[in-house]
């Protein structure tokens, strides 16, 4: 096998999928390992893949992949929905949920869906209440303070980070695509986890106005060679002897140099 369960965690690790809140709700102490001193509440990062594998098989199990609908309306997971939506056929609604999608056959945009798919139950509490209302089956995000209330698995993680909720999408995607046959379980999924990072436009647009680097040429120095074979202005023996004369000539007398005319005061110097 490619990866291992060991492999997985350790990347939830790196992204911070274990951190949970201070607070936590009694539905989902049964996926809490410990407390920190700070009273932040510590997931159980093995029974987060356990859900992982749950969720990837409830996904397989639906014969048209554009049954299933991915919603997220926190800004951090809009990019990994699309990408998730991309690798797996599914329908990704990221961004605002128009309210009504589920329950108003009047509307356009209305879809009966299979199963939905979000990202915190929380911030897509209209999803989730539509859902209950026509019975579809709801597989969501939750971390340690989110409301289980019509939710049919929960996947216990911290789904208030981009790298924790792209990793978790990158997961699910991946394990969709072993258990579907379209990826060997022998060979590693080429795809990176950073595609899955939301960016901030402001950032990819600062990025993109910065100018090029150019290297800046340096000017070489002079050409090596004998230290003698220099200008005459650079020889000792070629130096401009002072305007008094020789060397041996001392300063002019009653110069400033002159340590004669110096003023003795009462206290010696």
């Amino acid at each position: 096998m490619a990866t291992t369960k060991e492999e997985d965690v350790q990347m939830m690790l790196v992204c911070k999928t274990h951190l949970g809140t201070r607070n936590c709700d009694y539905r989902m102490k049964r996926y809490v390992f410990r407390r920190t001193v700070d009273g932040i509440h510590i997931i159980h990062l093995g029974k987060t893949w356990e859900k992982l594998m749950v969720a990837a098989r409830i996904i397989v199990a639906i014969e048209n992949p554009a049954d299933i609908i991915v919603a997220s309306q926190r800004p951090y997971g809009s990019r990994a929905v699309l990408k998730f939506s991309q690798y797996t056929g599914a329908n990704a609604m990221a961004g605002r949920w128009m309210p009504g999608t589920l329950t108003n056959q009047i509307t356009q945009k209305y879809l009966e869906p299979r199963l939905l798919i979000i990202t915190d139950p929380r911030t897509d509490q209209q999803a989730v209440k539509e859902a209950s209302y026509a019975s579809i089956p709801v597989v969501a995000l939750c971390d340690t303070d989110s409301p289980l209330e019509h939710i049919d698995v929960a996947i216990p993680a911290n789904n208030k980070g981009k790298e924790s909720i792209a990793l978790l999408y990158w997961l699910l995607a991946r394990e969709v695509q072993y258990l579907r046959g379209t990826l060997p379980r022998s060979q590693q999924w080429e795809v990176m986890v950073d595609s899955f990072f939301w960016r901030d436009p402001e950032e990819v647009d600062r990025q993109e106005d910065e100018p090029p680097y150019v290297p800046v040429d340096v000017p070489k120095p002079a050409a090596e060679g004998d230290w003698d074979t220099g200008a005459a202005a650079d020889t000792w023996d070629a130096a401009v002897a002072p305007t008094g004369g020789a060397w041996e000539a001392g300063p002019a007398a009653g110069g400033t140099d002159d340590w004669s005319g110096v003023v003795q005061t009462e206290g010696g110097w």
